[in-house]
């Protein structure tokens, strides 16, 4: 048996590969959209990628399902709970699939969302009774358990989808053995959860002991504690879980029509039509010379989560980047489903040479200058615009908090 992690730490999301060398068969369980990465490591064992799992529809990403069928004719699979678009097998508690020495079987595992799944996986060598391992996608996380409050536009309350995540993990995970080893589908930096630990495998046993939302107490008790301090969800949240249950074009035929080069006359013309101008420089070198009316998120942080909160999902993006970064710019806003990139400004920033008084600059200033600035006998207002639980963990002295 093969068990796979792929982890995408700019998102903090971990896919997986089941396989097995006897039968040549591969599963692929909660896949990112740019799927590449699991044809080649298939390919180089041997492997038919001939199945797909969604543990539930990801509000924080778009799986790449729908390009693993297209690409290598995969069978998607989802909980039976799930309405899709597209044709798939619908899973319930205890169907399962056998390929050679592997054996996956299915949880219905709801709470996060209603149609949330977990995959037990039997590795038939060592033992057809008890399972290697579980892939909890959002159920349980380590350190942390699924947020069950981000389908309330979609008609689910947070008490409600608790009381089922409760039943959940007391009636369906927590009988696993301890030795069992623990999957999830993020990490630390996902918003899908408020404690999630840096590690990303763990074990039943040890997340019995030390995960706080698994000791005892009542459902009432479990969900408050679970919904209490939740970040704000960004607003591409509901967005992308909606589309995940969508039939759409695939990413590398978004990304044909994406990348377009576009003079400065064509980014203005979209400009005046709604269009949104995203430079996606390093923050220094935006703060130094910058287009008019353009909006910073630098490829080198949480950069699709950033795009997903600030940007319309309905308006054409166009985007500003260093030559040669547009594409990694346009697919990483496909991995979350923003496929309405109209095109790139033509030559980056050596468009505006001749443009001068379209360039604008923003004024950085290190700690120190505030620090003196605050000390002075007229002090500056200090606005922070960061989030609740940043602005409790540490903030500066006199400062007025509006996230």
């Amino acid at each position: 048996m093969i068990l796979k992690q792929f982890y995408l730490g700019c998102l903090s999301h971990a896919s997986y590969l089941i396989g097995d060398e006897k039968s040549h068969t591969a599963v692929i369980v909660d896949p990112q959209r740019d799927v590449d990465q699991y044809l080649d490591y298939a390919q180089h064992n041997s492997l038919r990628i001939r199945h797909v799992f969604l543990t539930h529809f990801h509000a924080d990403f778009l799986a790449g399902h729908v390009e693993l069928r297209d690409r290598v004719g995969a069978q998607i699979h989802l909980g039976s709970r799930a309405k899709a678009e597209y044709e798939f097998t619908p899973m319930g508690d205890g169907d399962a699939l056998e390929f050679g020495q592997v054996c996956i079987k299915v949880l219905e595992t709801p709470g996060h969302s209603p149609e949330s799944i977990s995959i037990l996986v039997y590795d038939l060598e060592k033992s057809e009774r008890d399972p290697y391992a579980v892939l909890t996608g959002d159920t349980l996380f380590i350190g942390d358990v699924g947020r069950p409050d981000l389908r309330a536009s979609l008609g689910w309350s947070a008490t409600e989808l608790g009381g089922m995540l409760y039943d959940s993990l007391h009636q369906k995970l927590l009988t696993l053995p301890d030795e069992t080893l623990l999957y999830p589908a993020h990490g630390a930096g996902s918003m899908c959860g408020k404690n999630l630990s840096q590690d990303t495998v763990s074990t039943i046993g040890i997340q019995r002991q030390h995960n706080y939302a698994l000791q005892p107490m009542n459902p009432e008790e479990f969900v408050e504690i679970v919904t209490a301090d939740q970040s704000e969800a960004p607003a591409y949240f509901t967005y992308a879980a909606i589309l995940n249950t969508k039939e759409r074009p695939t990413l590398e035929k978004t990304l044909e029509k994406s990348l377009k080069a576009l003079t400065l006359e064509e980014v203005f013309r979209l400009k005046e039509k709604g269009g949104q101008l995203l430079d996606v420089r390093d923050p220094a070198d935006f703060a130094g010379a910058h287009l008019e009316d353009a909006i910073n998120i630098g490829l080198g942080g949480t950069y699709a989560t950033w795009a997903g909160t600030l940007l319309d999902q309905q308006k054409p993006i166009v985007l500003i980047a260093d030559l040669g970064r547009e594409e990694e710019a346009a697919m990483r806003l496909g991995r979350i489903g923003f496929d309405h990139v109209a095109g790139y400004l033509k030559g980056g920033m050596l468009a505006l040479e001749e443009r001068p008084d379209l360039i604008r600059q923003t004024v950085r200033i290190t700690a120190t200058t505030p620090a003196e600035q605050l000390r002075s006998s007229e002090p500056p207002a200090v606005l922070d615009v960061r989030g609740e639980q940043e602005w409790q963990d540490k903030r500066i002295r006199g400062a007025s908090t509006f996230p």
